[in-house]
């Protein structure tokens, strides 16, 4: 098969937007960006949409498309193993049917497979790997960027087999095969050799490998984007590591918030820490252990098997060295846990024991005071989590088999760990502690909030389910609510809490979570009454029992009923709750109308993307739009808009740069459409006028009701038709037509404001909904290369 997958891309979004699934087209050139640029939030807002509709029109070939494209995010970006194993193997079987056989993403599902197997147990599936890369190499031709993807994934495959010799080589004959064949090697390619290179212990080469790939990108006018810059680095900071070069290591690392970020950062970037620690380049302190057992219980949750326990073990070698007993012991049992669920533990399982004997002989620490006094010394010594972890572990010791005693440390000690990364761990301590003492309720509170942290819904289910048989079902509702908002199923969220209200009404925290619901599900109606039923049973400010803080009423509170008010048009009680804030009105009475400060709203595209937003506010939740928009977001110019009083982000620091100060706008959650102004957008497109005339031309517009908003920057450039190799300034814009202004009226308009330009302008759209010539429009597009 010779098909290019990209010239195939090119005719499937022709024809489908040519058949009027605008749509469907959007996300067959969307879904790879999103894919591989860790768009998860984008990625899986249009997916659902995107395979419904190719099933529908009964396009297998999109479907397997579309499919691959989201098992290369889940499994690259989001580093999923048994969680995506089913998916993968079903969408190989629906990849080679007869009616897809011949897709050229077909022979990609092949790559998804093997790197599947790759997430849940590289070493223990190699011969599985070998075997479905090797069939599909040999049917391929070199020439086909798939023969590069699976070449890669073969070498890998012997890298986990502990074979980087041949990996190597493997890659080489490879990379004479493609070579042959006219291609060139993608720079992943190279990626891929370095990191042979690497366990082959030949760094210096790794870093002649990388800088002479990149080389090669930039003299073929490819430059490099963030994810290739990044793992350049990364690979670099490794093998300088490794040579001992730490300062320039250092250098070229990326930050531990990067790989916070990026996931498929983090395995390589542990082993270049590990290195820099052993060099007493990096501190290993309290930070990078948190750091490290959160990226392991992530990928136990993602059913990532073999990456978990390698990130475990360098995890439990570190803490080791920070002789943090009871974080060692605890990655530990963890991979023990792990064990059970590799194919092969031969060699890891070694290690795991290993990591349990020299947890076990770090000195345990004397108790400075009795157990019942150790929660009081602590929080008065200041001692650090890892230090209060041992000494609250070795309490427990002498509280075995004493429920009284032991509870309130262990729940003590499961926050200590959770706050440490390991969430899924303070979980079982609370299970086995609530087996012996079940009847106490902030023993299951604490239980529930820890299972929400570690993502373990069946365990949610499970504590829910036994609260409701103990006849504590308020508690019941509210565990269930709570993962219900974790996951975003408002819906639930707000008929779990409603139902909790019923029985005991007073609950505050209860009613702010069902309120929030209600304002995400739209039903503002909900939120309003919710909150104002919170300021009647909520505790008074002075004089509220310790521990029952949370039943006082918050200023947030009374910023979210405002929002909820001016959702629901209550002006009243949005100027008396504005006024216990402080905040002060232009007018006593009516709708609040004002002019306050310009802001950025966030809302979201049809396609799942962010988009910030330039508006005025005009009140405490109110804000006009400024910006001409398109199709793809529910709002225009001049639109009165409701959004969520909370900032999005953070104002500058106090020492941060005048300029970066006065840049900073105030960012927002856009939530909902309070008074749309009714503006219709068309665009122009063609030559820069200048900056007089295009001056000229806004203020004629804006005199005429209309708005304007340009698009494009210095950089967008059209054909001179008067010489086809050079190319002059232009201009992409919106215009906003008011309501009372027909598309006749304003292609009118345009033509008398624009007619004596010495290159014109076309705007397609307005002629067609004006119903007049097209052909001045088309011969503008052509001339010009719009």
């Amino acid at each position: 098969m010779t098909t290019d997958i990209w010239a195939w891309v090119h005719d499937a979004h022709r024809q489908l937007s040519e058949a009027g699934h605008h749509r469907l087209a959007e996300a067959v050139y969307e879904l790879p960006g999103h894919a591989n640029e860790g768009r998860n939030d984008q990625l899986d807002a249009v997916f659902p949409e995107a395979l419904a509709a190719s099933r529908a029109l009964g396009l297998p070939w999109v479907e397997v498309y579309l499919r691959h494209w989201r098992m290369q995010n889940l499994l690259n970006r989001r580093h999923q193993g048994e969680q995506a194993l089913p998916e993968a193997v079903d969408l190989l079987e629906f990849a080679h049917r007869e009616e897809t056989a011949g897709c050229p993403q077909s022979v990609c599902v092949v790559q998804d497979l093997a790197i599947c197997y790759a997430r849940v147990d590289g070493p223990g599936f190699v011969p599985q790997r070998l075997e479905v890369l090797d069939e599909t190499l040999a049917r391929i031709e070199p020439g086909r960027a798939c023969f590069d993807c699976l070449s890669r994934e073969y070498a890998d495959a012997l890298e986990d087999g502990g074979r980087p010799a041949e990996a190597l080589a493997h890659l080489d004959t490879a990379a004479a095969r493609i070579q042959a064949a006219g291609e060139r090697l993608s720079l992943h390619f190279h990626h891929r050799r370095a990191s042979a290179l690497q366990l082959l212990g030949r760094y210096q080469e790794v870093l002649e490998v990388l800088d002479t790939a990149e080389r090669a990108e930039r003299a073929r006018g490819r430059e490099l984007d963030e994810s290739d810059v990044r793992w350049g680095a990364l690979l670099r900071a490794r093998a300088l590591a490794s040579l001992g070069r730490t300062e320039e290591s250092l250098a070229l690392l990326p930050s531990l918030e990067a790989a916070e970020r990026h996931v498929d950062l983090r395995q390589t970037w542990t082993y270049t820490i590990e290195a820099l620690v052993a060099a007493d380049a990096w501190d290993n302190d309290l930070e990078l252990g948190a750091a490290l057992a959160r990226w392991v219980g992530y990928l136990d949750g993602t059913g990532s098997h073999r990456p978990c326990v390698d990130l475990l073990l360098a995890a439990g070698r570190l803490a080791l060295a920070r002789g943090a007993r009871t974080v060692a012991l605890t990655l530990a049992a963890t991979g023990e846990r792990k064990l059970g669920q590799l194919q092969s533990t031969a060699g890891v399982a070694e290690e795991v024991a290993a990591l349990r004997a020299a947890a076990e002989a770090l000195p345990q620490p004397e108790l400075p005071v009795p157990p019942a006094e150790l929660l009081a010394h602590l929080a008065e010594a200041g001692a650090s989590y890892e230090t209060g972890a041992d000494l609250l572990s070795v309490a427990l010791e002498r509280y075995r088999g004493e429920a009284d005693g032991a509870s309130e440390l262990v729940r003590a000690l499961s926050g200590v760990l959770s706050s440490l990364g390991h969430a899924r761990a303070a979980a079982d301590r609370l299970w086995q502690q609530l087996d012996a003492d079940p009847g106490n309720q902030r023993l299951a509170l604490a239980l529930g909030s820890t299972l929400i942290e570690a993502g373990d819904g069946e365990g949610v289910r499970r504590l829910a389910d036994r609260l409701a048989q103990a006849g504590n079902a308020p508690d019941a509702h509210w565990t269930r609510a709570r993962w219900a908002a974790a996951e975003g199923r408002w819906a639930e969220v707000l008929e779990q809490c409603e139902a909790a209200l019923v029985l005991v009404p007073e609950r505050i925290n209860t009613r702010r979570l069902a309120a929030s619901a209600a304002t995400r599900l739209g039903d503002h109606a909900t939120a309003q009454r919710l909150y104002l039923e919170l300021l009647e049973h909520a505790l008074p400010a002075e004089g509220a029992p310790e521990g029952e803080e949370h039943r006082v009423v918050q200023e947030s509170d009374l910023w979210q009923l405002i929002t909820a008010a001016t959702a629901n048009r209550d002006w009243e009680v949005v100027r008396s709750t504005g006024a216990l804030i402080g905040i002060e009105f232009d007018e006593p009475e009516g709708p609040v109308e004002e002019e306050w400060q310009l802001i950025t709203l966030r809302a979201t595209r049809t396609n799942g993307a962010r988009a910030d937003l330039p508006a005025l506010r005009t009140g405490p939740a109110t804000a006009r739009v400024l910006p001409v928009l398109g199709e793809d977001l529910a709002f225009n110019h001049g639109d009165t808009v409701v959004f969520a009083p909370a900032l999005l982000e953070r104002p500058p620091a106090e020492d941060a740069p005048e300029e970066e100060k006065e840049r900073w706008r105030p960012v927002f959650e856009l939530l909902t459409l309070l008074d749309p102004a009714g503006y219709t957008t068309y665009w122009i497109d063609g030559g820069w006028p200048g900056d007089e005339t295009w001056s000229t031309l806004r203020e004629e517009l804006n005199a005429a009701g209309h708005a304007v908003w340009v698009y494009s920057g210095d950089q967008y450039r059209i054909t001179d038709p008067a010489d086809e190799d050079a190319t002059l300034p232009g201009v992409y814009a919106a215009v906003g037509a008011p309501p009372t202004v027909s598309a006749v009226e304003a292609d009118a308009l345009l033509h008398r404001l624009t007619g004596d330009w010495p290159h014109p302008l076309a705007w397609l759209d307005l002629a067609r909904a004006a119903g007049t010539d097209l052909a001045r429009h088309e011969d503008i597009v052509e001339r010009y290369g719009l």
